[in-house]
């Protein structure tokens, strides 16, 4: 499994207190890419840009897409322009290829046949595998939890990252999730203005 498949898993946990939105879990996918990427010798970072390496050898798909995206002409791709790209409906991918894999199943809540349907992690050995990832607060996939909030109930104390590439990353990730709550708080602000003129108020 990797960063990215292990991260999904856990914003799908059911007893997390605060729902991801689609966005901000795309974005922060793209960054777990990029940070396996990096972790695999297929990239390096040089200031914020992503300077492509050998092509790697990847067992999965959707990291071998990844590889496959990269820019490789000079000046090269900045990370956030990376993230916004390779991000767009990442999340829905990721759900297809672990549903795909068995290790997402659909099921409905409540008892009517017709009921609402949601995806839950199958108990599986990848789940358990991210799940002891993340009660041993494994770094990486810590931080990028923690841009998405996928754990209500952190600790002030996050574990830091030793690796200065992968800092960078984590840092763009957060930098693009508020951009894009920025945006949406915009239009709310104009969908509201806007309803407010219909009604004359």
């Amino acid at each position: 499994m990797t960063t990215a498949k292990d991260l999904f898993i856990i914003s799908m946990d059911p007893r997390s207190k605060d729902s991801v939105g689609q966005g901000d879990l795309s974005l922060t996918l793209a960054g777990a890419e990029l940070i396996d990427l990096i972790g695999a010798g297929a990239v390096s970072v040089d200031g914020d840009r992503i300077v492509p390496g050998d092509p790697p050898t990847l067992d999965d798909r959707l990291m071998r897409e990844a590889a496959a995206g990269l820019t490789r002409q000079e000046p090269y791709e900045r990370i956030e322009d990376w993230l916004w790209r390779r991000g767009r409906d990442l999340s829905a991918a990721y759900q297809t290829a672990l549903e795909e894999d068995g290790e997402l199943t659909r099921t409905r809540s409540g008892r009517l046949p017709f009921g609402a349907e949601r995806v839950e992690p199958v108990d599986t050995p990848a789940r358990r595998r991210a799940a002891d990832r993340w009660k041993g607060r494994e770094p990486v996939l810590t931080a990028l939890a923690a841009v998405v909030n996928t754990d209500g109930e952190r600790s002030d104390e996050e574990p830091g990252l030793d690796d200065e590439a992968m800092t960078t990353v984590v840092a763009h990730v957060h930098d693009a999730v508020m951009e894009l709550e920025a945006v949406r708080q915009r239009r709310t602000i104009e969908n509201s203005a806007f309803a407010n003129l219909w009604r004359g108020v």
